[in-house]
């Protein structure tokens, strides 16, 4: 794919004096999706629209900070980011507006949408149980209530509560199983942890390689980058069943910024995104499932098998995060 110039007055600093905004063919996005992960998407419309994405990439936490700071006078069009808990906190602070858009609609579920139409899931991550087969056999494996049985105690590694990861996995937890029994399973994890938490998802699993521990949760993407990288990854992962609650999804998303300046050109790019070329994109450079139900996984990602996901809205993971927080915060999961 060719290359494009980044906007570097925007990446150059907060100020709003570096903040230009673009002729009619270009947009600028605000991505909380690094720039290796999200540039082949901005390359590939460029080349078929002729219209340049301008970007900067940060934290969300930043750049809603920024979306903030700016007001009207914001050159960005569209915010991508992950996890519908970051996606939720940028409507609740008005930093999107609603788009009517048939096209969404259709091609993206409603459940991994926001019911005000602020914001649209553009690619879907699972969050699941990775272990050792060698060390556990899949038929003690049940969901992730279950990782707080006795069995597992000292056997279990978890990324720190810190990440929106796992503040949405304990917020939907929550909204299927309520807060007093959630509290009780979180508890119940920290028991049974190997070792301290881990800042990362490929730190844990590298972890379980290392026989640290034997099993953990991770997002499923970084199971695939790993696997990428290690053929013969000596690990695997465990999609709990719907009648054991299923496997938590999240997404990342985008939507069109409160002060677009060029509005409907950026309906038409989150459109495009939610169509077949870029969600083929997100598939296979992300290692992620498409949004869009009509496009197949990567063969690689498709190699772990089908799962049903969790029933619960995406939406519950924003709801009920500083619940969530709150709760692990309890539990003295860290």
């Amino acid at each position: 794919m060719k290359t494009h110039s980044v906007f570097l007055g925007l990446v150059a600093g907060l100020s709003l004096a570096a903040c230009t905004p673009p002729a009619d063919s270009s947009l600028v996005v605000y991505s909380a999706r690094s720039e290796q992960l999200i540039k082949p998407v901005f390359d590939l419309y460029e080349q078929e629209t002729g219209i340049r994405i301008d970007f900067v990439t940060d934290k969300a936490e930043v750049l809603m900070q920024r979306l903030i700071a700016e007001g009207k006078n914001s050159p960005a069009d569209l915010l991508i980011t992950v996890d519908a808990g970051n996606l939720w906190h940028a409507a609740g602070q008005g930093l999107f507006q609603p788009v009517a858009s048939s096209v969404l609609e259709a091609n993206i579920p409603a459940h991994l949408r926001d019911t005000g139409k602020q914001w649209f899931g553009i690619s879907v991550r699972a969050r699941t149980i990775v272990y050792d087969p060698a060390a556990v056999s899949r038929d003690e494996l049940v969901n992730y209530f279950d990782l707080a049985k006795p069995k597992w105690k000292g056997r279990l590694c978890l990324r720190t509560s810190k990440k929106v990861y796992n503040q949405s996995l304990v917020a939907m937890l929550i909204a299927q199983h309520g807060e007093q029994e959630t509290e009780a399973v979180v508890r119940s994890w920290v028991d049974n942890l190997a070792t301290d938490v881990f800042p990362d998802d490929t730190r844990l699993m590298k972890a379980i390689l290392a026989g640290q521990c034997q099993l953990g949760v991770v997002n499923s993407y970084y199971f695939g980058r790993l696997q990428k990288a290690q053929p013969d990854l000596r690990l695997a992962l465990f999609w709990p069943a719907a009648s054991d609650g299923g496997v938590h999804v999240n997404v990342a998303g985008a939507g069109v910024t409160r002060f677009a300046p060029h509005r409907e050109q950026a309906i038409a790019f989150l459109e495009w995104l939610s169509q077949p070329t870029a969600q083929a994109v997100f598939a296979s450079v992300d290692m992620e499932f498409p949004a869009n139900p009509a496009i197949d996984p990567d063969p690689l990602v498709a190699a772990w098998g089908a799962f049903e996901a969790s029933p619960v809205d995406v939406v519950s993971a924003g709801e009920l995060q500083a619940d969530a927080v709150r709760l692990m915060d309890r539990a003295g999961y860290h």
